[in-house]
């Protein structure tokens, strides 16, 4: 992390018989994030597809004494959450008719928002480790940055900042699928301790679309850092827990 995008190609997926006006507004839209980014729209690929599918491939540079991996985090580091999670529950909730738009158009600011200004901040104050969190939620992304940094990462799950109508529709049962296998794949590295609420667990294991960073920042350096975050308009970035010595593993606590 910590490089710069140059262009971008669209990557499109969309039913030949499909309304050519939601096309345009999902282009829109994409070369929109394009130009925020401060990146070039290169061209691109489209396929016709029953389901509707959009990405962009991107090209950029990364200087290679100026990158930050997830491997670098130390006992004494102090964990941020650049984002709220709650973004594949939701986005189930859609698809199944049970979201209001004022909902949807929640979960649509979240995932839309950048993490170039979290990343602008990271960068200018200086961190130990940091990762996305996508597809392996919250909890599979700290446990694959506790093993490539050998450490254990104490998480408090209050802490955490959670769009607050996932943890309704997660009570209600409305869980994506991929959110069980994350379960499966951290189980045997993830220790809960105390008694956290049920819901509030599978938020944390949510695959999350255009997530937040996780970020490992000196004990030092975590007041000036929360402050910059502030400054670049990253407002609900939160600090969500600590970085011990021990093994390779994730520990949640209430």
């Amino acid at each position: 992390m910590g490089g710069k995008p140059l262009l971008a190609l669209n990557i499109v997926c969309f039913p030949r018989k499909e309304d050519k006006k939601i096309l345009k507004e999902i282009l829109r839209g994409g070369i929109d994030k394009i130009k925020e980014a401060e990146a070039v729209l290169a061209g691109g690929h489209s396929v016709d597809d029953q389901e509707i599918k959009y990405g962009l491939s991107v090209v950029g540079l990364v200087h290679p004494e100026k990158y930050v991996s997830n491997s670098g985090t130390k006992p004494g580091d102090v964990l941020f959450l650049t984002k709220p999670l709650g973004t594949g529950i939701l986005a189930t909730a859609i698809k199944g008719g049970l979201a209001s738009s004022d909902t949807e158009k929640r979960m649509i600011e979240v995932m839309a928002t950048l993490n170039k200004a979290a990343s602008q901040a990271m960068t200018e104050v200086g961190v130990s480790a940091a990762t996305d969190i996508t597809g392996f939620g919250l909890l599979g992304h700290a446990l694959e940055m506790a093993q490539a940094s050998r450490v254990t990462l104490v998480i408090q799950a209050k802490s955490v900042p959670v769009i607050k109508e996932a943890l309704e529709f997660a009570r209600m049962g409305i869980i994506p699928e991929g959110d069980y296998a994350n379960v499966c794949f951290c189980q045997n590295s993830v220790e809960i301790q105390g008694e956290i609420d049920e819901a509030l667990l599978s938020v944390l294991y949510d695959a999350q679309t255009s997530g937040g960073l996780l970020i490992s920042v000196p004990e030092t350096k975590a007041d000036e850092f929360y402050t910059k975050l502030l400054e670049k308009g990253v407002f609900e970035a939160a600090r969500i827990g600590q970085v011990e010595e021990g093994a390779a593993k994730v520990i949640v606590t209430p």
